[in-house]
């Protein structure tokens, strides 16, 4: 594992400035998005982009980090500092993971496997989308040494939900993720105005053709699709898109119709509303993994997560995109921290846009900070440069702000270094 520093990555970004060469990520991160917004498709920016309803809960996500104010320390020894940490048994070069990301083949022909090589570069841990472009099975692999998870969007099928947690362990993840707050999709906007969602295209579903209990479930009786829609073009680029999508040869795939076959069962499978705390001792049952409950804002909800014997508390609000007015993260972060008391991991996302937010996260209990958005704009503005870029930025932002502010290392960053605004 390299050890991060953030002057040397400072000293190699000036001296290629020196000699002419700029960085192919921005630094500003409202050039990030502007770069990405250039490069992505109008569909592509609005799913990635966008939220729920009026995007309050995504604005709040950012805004609020602002309630929390760093003081800094003076006159501490910061000249050697550190940022690993231990989680789930692994030796992390720094708290950063790369949150689960669906379709991200929409921000660049790699997708998933960019990410997860940039990862496996530089040691971060990745969670693997449920929603994702590339089975787990070749990102594993891409990936080495590197710590990975497995996001589990729970669905209708059991026995789907069961093929998934086995494959996940084969794959050597260290834990099982389970979202708790995309039951159902929230109202997003953005993708209603377009009418596009790139499931409907074989985009996104990787997990899910790759699965043999999915394939075995596709021999099954179809319901028949709600609607009597003419046909037009645009039902045909779905078609073909779909067939593309699926594995095997297009042409087959087109004259059996499996990949059509494929997006029909998987918009029938996928939302799953009714499980409940009653169903988690099913997966204690079938996987020897760790559990973490995605989704988690409020304390009562972590206290019980706890006594259902859960190995870890993922405080996020998916970005914003589930529930608009929702409480930020960052908000939620202090009470479930209280709730917990240091009885688990505690892993955050939602609005983190550099190195001080990590920072204020951290001081605030968090064990590690979810890096979303911001890297899968990395990823279509420089594929898996791009996003490794965005870490070692990102990195040696965060040991700058700890360095600077009286820290050497990331148990020296707590909540007395904050001041509430």
């Amino acid at each position: 594992m390299k050890k991060s520093n953030a002057l040397d990555r400072q000293r190699t970004v000036y001296l290629d400035g020196a000699f002419g060469y700029r960085q192919a990520i921005p630094f500003v991160y409202a050039e990030i998005e502007r770069l990405a917004r250039q490069k992505l498709s109008p569909e592509a920016w609005a799913y990635i982009a966008g939220s729920a309803g009026l995007e309050q809960t995504a604005r709040s996500n950012e805004s609020d980090f602002q309630h929390w104010k760093i003081v800094p320390r003076m006159l501490r020894n910061v000249e050697e500092r550190d940022l690993s940490i231990q989680f789930l048994g692994h030796t992390l070069p720094a708290p950063f993971f790369l949150a689960p990301i669906g379709a991200l083949e929409m921000a660049h022909p790699e997708a998933d496997l960019a990410v997860a090589r940039a990862c496996g570069a530089l040691g971060i841990p990745y969670i693997f989308s449920n929603q994702a472009s590339v089975p787990m099975e070749e990102c594993a692999v891409t990936m080495g040494e590197t710590p990975r998870m497995f996001q589990l969007y729970w669905s209708r099928s059991d026995e789907l939900a069961v093929s998934l947690l086995q494959r996940a362990e084969a794959s050597g993840c260290s834990a099982i993720v389970v979202t708790l707050d995309t039951t159902m999709l929230g109202w997003r906007t953005r993708d209603l105005d377009l009418g596009y969602l790139p499931f409907l295209k074989g985009i996104g579903i990787a997990q899910y053709t790759s699965d043999p209990v999915f394939r075995r479930l596709l021999e099954e009786p179809l319901e028949a699709p709600s609607g009597n829609r003419r046909p037009s073009f645009d039902a045909i680029r779905t078609l073909i898109s779909s067939a593309q999508k699926y594995p095997g040869g297009f042409w087959r795939n087109l004259r059996s119709g499996i990949g059509r076959k494929a997006v029909q069962k998987f918009t029938q499978i996928y939302s799953r509303p009714n499980i409940t705390w009653t169903d988690l001792p099913f997966l204690r049952k079938h996987t020897r993994l760790p559990i973490i409950l995605k989704g988690v804002l409020h304390p009562d909800d972590a206290k019980k997560a706890l006594d259902y014997g859960v190995d870890g508390i993922y405080v996020s609000n998916h970005g914003g995109r589930q529930v608009d007015g929702a409480i930020s993260s960052i908000e939620a972060l202090p009470g479930i921290v209280e709730a917990v008391r240091g009885k688990a991991p505690i892993l955050f996302d939602s609005g983190v846009r550099g190195g001080a937010d990590a920072f204020k996260a951290l001081a605030l209990g968090a064990t590690a900070v979810g890096i979303g958005r911001p890297y899968c704009y990395a990823l279509g503005i420089g594929g898996q440069a791009g996003v490794e870029a965005l870490l070692l930025n990102w990195m040696a932002d965060l040991e700058l702000t700890m360095g600077l502010s009286g820290c050497k290392n990331i148990a020296e960053i707590h909540s007395t270094i904050l001041h509430r605004g």
